[in-house]
């Protein structure tokens, strides 16, 4: 059972993510908000929307494991959050794509699809 600190913490994450499958930019208050909606707002291509896979964490250090659709392609992301206070302090994203193995690493790498 989480912690009733890590719960308020968790229902803002949710209400944080249910607000970006949304595209609703202005449902939550985010110091410099304008400054993360620049990037989003003048993307060349505008996800399509995104599925939460997981969300784990206690305290002031919380992880997002979800998919985002990129020109219809999926784009697996991971959200890491650090709070102090029940806020967001700092916020880590990490967005990965399938690639091409690099020349030099190529003979050690087996194909999965």
């Amino acid at each position: 059972m989480l912690a009733v600190e890590d719960q308020q913490i968790r229902a803002a994450l949710d209400q944080h993510w249910a607000a970006s499958v949304d595209g609703d930019l202005e449902r939550e208050r985010i110091v410099s908000r304008r400054n993360i909606q620049a990037p989003c707002g003048h993307h060349p291509s505008k996800p399509a929307g995104f599925t939460i896979r997981k969300i784990i964490g206690n305290g002031d250090l919380w992880i997002t494991e979800y998919v985002i659709i990129y020109n219809g392609r999926p784009v697996p992301t991971v959200s890491i959050m650090e709070f102090r206070d029940g806020k967001v302090i700092h916020e880590t994203q990490y967005f990965t794509e399938p690639f091409e193995p690099p020349a030099w690493r190529a003979r050690r790498v087996e194909r999965m699809i």
